[in-house]
């Protein structure tokens, strides 16, 4: 099973690219941290992120979804957001990682659960504030340069994806996969231009 990240600033679009990636048929899994903020702002906390052990609710809301997640027979998965992100989030936050994060962090190095190619999908010049989301355009650029040093330290590979319209986003992200799945069916001789045709053989597992 393939397990795709996607991550990115704050605001950048990438939630409307996993709904679409969800109605093309994908299976994802849904961003943990959004839905902690959530409940607990309606539980009538309005800064949850400043209560302690808020880290530790998405590491085990993520850990959670991903245990369901596999019990799906699905080739490919994307999920929105990883403990990666959250461990970016902590040392945003200015928190020290907590047993249960470190924990996270060691068990999905030893069973390789993610795939090491990351779509981060780039900032669109712009934050738009919401109740889950109380921050600035230059905070957001600073969040995203926390995330990509964070995937980086531990040795992802983040493939940018670029601004656009999410139907370009959502289509350069497929066509990663595909190239992908390519190279694990020993398709070879693939460059590394997106607009390449890919193999019929290839394109039929993903119901194109």
């Amino acid at each position: 099973m393939q397990r795709y990240i996607l991550t990115g600033t704050p605001g950048a679009g990438k939630t409307a690219i996993v709904r679409r990636l969800e109605r093309l048929g994908q299976v994802v899994v849904e961003e943990a941290a959004t839905d902690v903020i959530a409940l607990a702002q309606a539980e009538g906390i309005a800064e949850p992120w400043r209560e302690p052990g808020f880290i530790d609710r998405i590491v085990t809301l993520q850990h959670q979804r991903q245990a369901l997640a596999a019990g799906l027979a699905s080739p490919v998965q994307f999920f929105d957001r990883s403990p990666v992100c959250t461990y970016a989030l902590a040392t945003f936050l200015g928190y020290p990682p907590s047993e249960i994060l470190l924990a996270e962090m060691a068990r999905i190095e030893r069973e390789r659960t993610y795939e090491t190619d990351v779509f981060f999908i780039d900032n669109l010049g712009f934050c738009t504030p919401t109740e889950a989301r109380r921050i600035s355009f230059e905070d957001a650029l600073k969040f995203e340069r926390v995330h990509e040093e964070t995937y980086q330290a531990f040795g992802y590979r983040c493939v940018r994806i670029v601004a656009g319209s999410m139907d370009e986003r959502t289509e350069r992200i497929m066509r990663a996969v595909r190239r992908s799945s390519a190279n694990a069916m020993g398709v070879t001789g693939l460059s590394d231009d997106f607009d390449e045709p890919l193999p019929q053989s290839v394109l039929d597992g993903f119901g194109a």
